[in-house]
């Protein structure tokens, strides 16, 4: 595989380099470095990436992650001093 070839792999199948990496376990700047020719793609990556075609949709995380809110207006710091959750401060 070369790295024109794993660049629009990633992009045809909507990954981004770092959702990629995550799900092959290695680090953002490896897959980076793959896509730029300055490290040599490892021999098992196109059966990953195969693999990943057929079993993608079950092993993509959300396109956006929520973040979780602390405190906020109606209780302030509250919460985090408290140790108490925001449900169960609502209950």
């Amino acid at each position: 595989m070369e790295r024109d070839e794993l660049k629009k792999w990633r992009e045809v199948n909507g990954y981004s380099q770092g959702r990629l990496a995550r799900i092959l376990g290695v680090d953002v700047m490896t897959v980076s470095r793959w896509e730029r020719g300055i490290m040599e793609m490892p021999s098992f990556l196109k059966w990953a990436l195969a693999y990943l075609e057929l079993k993608g949709k079950e092993l993509k995380p959300p396109l956006k992650r929520e973040r979780k809110r602390k405190g906020g207006k109606k209780y302030g710091n509250l919460s985090r001093m408290s140790g108490l959750s925001q449900k169960a401060k609502r209950k």
